[in-house]
C-alpha cells in the first residue's frame, strides 16, 4: 500500500478502482515525455550535423532559462529579454563553432565528444558565477503563459489538467512540425542531411560546413530555450535541470539518434513509462523508480533493437 494524492493505493487494482488517478498518471506521464523529445531534439540536432552526442545540451538547457530570468531581473521586459536570449544563443552558438568545432573539422568523433564535455562544465562554472547556484523562479506570467488548470470529472472522480502542461505539449508539436518542414523543405535542411552522410564529401560539392554548423547549434540553442521556460514554468530553474536532461539518453536510444519523429516517440514512451512503473511498481519496492527506469529500458532496449525505433541500420561491408 502507498498513499498517493491521500488515498490508498493498491497497485494491482488500482487501473479499475481509480479509473480518474489512472488518466492522472498517464497525463502526467505524457506531459514529462513531451519535455523529454523537446531536450531530446536537440541532441538530435547536433548529433545529424556532427555525429556526436552533445554533453552539453542539458546545461544549455539551463543557461537559456537562467539567461532569460536575469534579463528580466534588471528591469528587461519579458518579452524584450526573450529576443535578448534568441540572440545570446546565436552567440553561443557562433563562438560554439568558431572556438571549438572549426579546430576540430574531420576529427574522430571522440575528440567532438570531449570537447562538448568540457563546454558542459565551463557552461557550468561561468553560469554559475553569473547567475549564482540558487534556484530562480520563471517569469510564467510575465511570458503570458497560463497558470490554471482544467478539471473533468471522469467516472466520478476528479481529473486535473495543468495549462502549462498542455502549452508545453503544444510547443512541443509546433517545435516538431518545424523542425521536420525546415530539414525536409529547406536548402540548409538538405545541407544538413548531407553534412551529416559525410562531412569532406559535403564540403567537396560546396557546402559550408561551418555555416551548417552555426545554424545547428542556433536551432538546437532555441529547442534548448524553449525547453527551459517550459521546464521552469513547472518547477524552479535550477542547475539540477542539466541532470534531468540526460534523460535524453535513453530517449534518444529508444527513438534513435538520427530521428526527430524517433525523439518525440521515444520521448512519449520513456515519459508514460516511467510514470506507470512508479505508479504500480513503486509502491512493492519502496518507490523511486522512475529515477532509474528509463536507463533499464533502454539497456533492454538495446538487446533487440541497437539502432532505435526510428534509427538507421548501418550495414558495413569488409
Amino acid at each position: 500500500m502507498e498513499i498517493l494524492h491521500g488515498i490508498f493505493i493498491d497497485p494491482f487494482i488500482t487501473m479499475y478502482e481509480l479509473p480518474d488517478l489512472l488518466v492522472q498518471v498517464l497525463w502526467e506521464g505524457f506531459v514529462a515525455g513531451t519535455l523529454y523529445s523537446l531536450i531530446a531534439l536537440g541532441f538530435v540536432l547536433i548529433f545529424k550535423a556532427s555525429g556526436v552526442f552533445n554533453f552539453a545540451q542539458g546545461i544549455i538547457v539551463v543557461f537559456g532559462a537562467l539567461s532569460l530570468v536575469g534579463l528580466h531581473s534588471l528591469g528587461i521586459p519579458a518579452f524584450v529579454a526573450l529576443f535578448l536570449c534568441i540572440g545570446i544563443m546565436f552567440a553561443l552558438a557562433w563562438l560554439v563553432e568558431f572556438t571549438v568545432l572549426r579546430r576540430l573539422v574531420n576529427q574522430d568523433p571522440i575528440i567532438l565528444f570531449m570537447a562538448t564535455i568540457g563546454l558542459n562544465y565551463f557552461l557550468i562554472g561561468f553560469g554559475e558565477g553569473v547567475f549564482g547556484g540558487e534556484p530562480k523562479t520563471m517569469i510564467t506570467a510575465e511570458l503570458g503563459l497560463p497558470t490554471g488548470a482544467f478539471d473533468f470529472d471522469i467516472l466520478g472522480g476528479l481529473v486535473s489538467l495543468q495549462q502549462i502542461d498542455i502549452t508545453a505539449a503544444v510547443t512541443a508539436g509546433v517545435m516538431v512540425g518545424g523542425l521536420a518542414v525546415f530539414f525536409n523543405k529547406t536548402r540548409i535542411g538538405r545541407g544538413l542531411r548531407a553534412v551529416a552522410d559525410d562531412h569532406q564529401a559535403a564540403q567537396s560539392v560546396g557546402i559550408s560546413l561551418n555555416h551548417i554548423w552555426i545554424v545547428v547549434w542556433f536551432a538546437a540553442g532555441i529547442v534548448a530555450l524553449a525547453t527551459g521556460v517550459m521546464w521552469g514554468a513547472r518547477s524552479d530553474v535550477s542547475f539540477a535541470l542539466s541532470i534531468v536532461a540526460l534523460k535524453a539518453l535513453p530517449v534518444l536510444i529508444l527513438g534513435g539518434f538520427t530521428s526527430i519523429s524517433g525523439a518525440i516517440v521515444g520521448g512519449l514512451i520513456i515519459g508514460i513509462s516511467e510514470k506507470m512503473a512508479e505508479f504500480y511498481w513503486g509502491p512493492l519496492v519502496g518507490g523511486s523508480i522512475e529515477s532509474w527506469f528509463p536507463y533499464f529500458l533502454a539497456l533492454l532496449f538495446l538487446w533487440f533493437r541497437p539502432q532505435g525505433l526510428f534509427g538507421e541500420k548501418i550495414i558495413e561491408r569488409v
